[in-house]
């Protein structure tokens, strides 16, 4: 059976620890192949590779950086598919999402591409008699980026490029449940021209990612996960005197009015709870909808779900397997979990007939009504298919129900109402919002970032606050004297 080695200095490092974990065909239900777990030696050799290349990628000048990124970039957009491959072979989206994935991380490449004009300084001339004040934007140095599962291309993209392009160096470390496209990204960027130790690759568990979160060399962390390990990164890099964005979970609420046009709302619904198998941090979870149009709403949806294709994602099915055979028991747990609490299971994923081996990882489409607001269904992010309906009264209780909860990532509103939307937008208590919109994750020159226990940190990711993240301002205050002497002064300078 294959091993995913780490990425260490330009060239595939199979490191000191001996311990390796299983990397499954979720579509299949079978080891593929396995991959390395970094020991703590295996931490500093990591960001040992990072430090020694800093100083060489930090001086190059701004257009051969571009240059190889921008050659990566050619190669990206030649070899997308092999890319998707990848991802579906071990995350198990089908080939399509696989590819949206790697397009929307594309995306922040080509804004890392045209960016250098956010990352300049400014420049005062003569503030006092003589003297100048101007900024500069200064790369970090080696930086840590620790990734989840469900966009094992899209995530690293989001933060790589903002990175490398303005100067510092990388450790990426993966999910080790899909461990291979981060090394296949590796291997490209060494091929565009990228310098050893530039961009590495550290596979691993906890003892990797705190190795990284506590290691002196290590001057900044990016990550994307659960909303726990999100906090527990966050505290304790910025312990160790790290600079950090942590994002974390959520429970996308989408509420939907009763002047909303309902066909539009039940593709949208369907579309952003079921895509990737609801593996998305931004995947609506909770459909709040005003109760007169509940039951038509809930018709509408049920009658769109039996229309999806469930199945292998290389056979153009509509969705996948979930990624391991402990979490598919886990998601199918909530909805044991909501029968028992007295809610109604509309649409079973349970039962489902796949597209693929029995083995496979399979839990369909679930559509549940009438759920708790006590309910763990309810409160906790389940990461599934599962969409829980919650019945509300109005726009003012739509609201209150989305602002009550712990987490603040995204949410939506459908209506054909201005007034409305605008209320809702300036009182619902999220990071990204969408109007008529399921999944309003922000285009590359915007910032990716949530509220609440959705975001730990004050930078969000890419955009004009990711160039900030990746840089410090030094300000220098320059005064050239004529030629001749000077008597001394100990007074105070004076502004004159």
């Amino acid at each position: 059976m294959s091993i995913v080695d780490h990425f260490v200095a330009g060239r595939p490092y199979a490191g000191s620890g001996d311990r390796l974990g299983p990397v499954f065909d979720p579509a299949l239900g079978v080891e593929t192949r396995r991959v390395r777990l970094a020991a703590p030696e295996d931490v500093d050799a990591a960001v040992a590779a990072a430090t020694a290349a800093f100083p060489g990628w930090r001086d190059m000048s701004w257009a051969r950086r571009q240059e190889v990124l921008f050659t990566f970039r050619e190669a990206l957009n030649r070899r997308r598919r092999e890319l998707a491959e990848i991802i579906t072979a071990e995350h198990g989206k089908v080939l399509s999402d696989a590819e949206g994935e790697i397009a929307r991380g594309q995306e922040v490449l080509e804004f890392a591409l045209g960016m250098p004009h956010l990352a300049r300084g400014g420049y005062s001339e003569n503030v006092s008699t003589g003297v100048d004040v101007y900024t500069v934007r200064q790369p970090l140095g080696p930086v840590a980026v620790i990734s989840p599962f469900n966009f094992p291309a899209m995530v690293p993209m989001w933060f790589l490029p903002m990175a490398l392009a303005t100067g510092n160096t990388v450790v990426l470390k993966p999910s080790e449940k899909d461990p291979s496209a981060a090394n296949w990204l590796a291997a490209l960027l060494k091929e565009a021209g990228l310098p050893d130790g530039v961009f590495n690759v550290l596979h691993g568990d906890k003892v990797a990612v705190d190795g990284l979160l506590d290691h002196p060399g290590v001057q900044a962390v990016s990550f994307v996960g659960s909303t726990p390990i999100a906090r527990h990164v966050y505290e304790r890099a910025t312990r160790a005197g790290k600079r950090v964005q942590a994002l974390g979970g959520a429970k996308n609420h989408m509420l939907v009015l009763p002047d909303a046009d309902l066909d539009m709302a039940a593709d949208a619904a369907v579309n952003a709870a079921f895509g990737s198998a609801g593996e998305r941090c931004m995947a609506i979870s909770v459909l709040a909808v005003v109760d007169s149009v509940a039951d038509d709403l809930i018709g509408r949806i049920r009658e769109r779900i039996g229309r999806i294709k469930v199945g292998d994602g290389r056979r153009g099915c509509d969705m996948g397997p979930l990624v391991t055979g402990e979490h598919r028991d886990k998601v199918a747990g909530y909805i044991d979990e909501a029968e028992k609490d007295g809610a109604e299971v509309v649409v079973d994923g349970r039962g489902v007939r796949a597209d693929g081996p029995a083995e496979g990882f399979w839990l369909g489409p679930t559509l549940i009504d009438r759920v708790g607001r006590d309910s763990r269904v309810y409160t906790d992010e389940i990461f599934g298919p599962v969409l829980s309906v919650v019945r509300v009264r109005d726009l003012a209780e739509g609201i209150h129900l989305i602002n009550d909860g712990a987490y603040g990532n995204g949410t939506a509103v459908f209506t054909t109402n201005g007034g409305a939307a605008r209320t809702f937008q300036r009182e619902v208590q999220a990071g990204m919002i969408g109007i008529n919109v399921p999944i309003p994750v922000p285009v590359s020159f915007y910032s990716f970032g949530g509220w609440k226990q959705s975001m730990f940190g004050d930078t969000k990711a890419y955009g004009e606050q990711g160039v900030h993240f990746f840089t410090r301002e030094k300000a220098i205050t320059s005064r050239w004297p004529a030629t001749g002497t000077r008597e001394f002064d100990l007074g105070f300078p004076q502004n004159a």
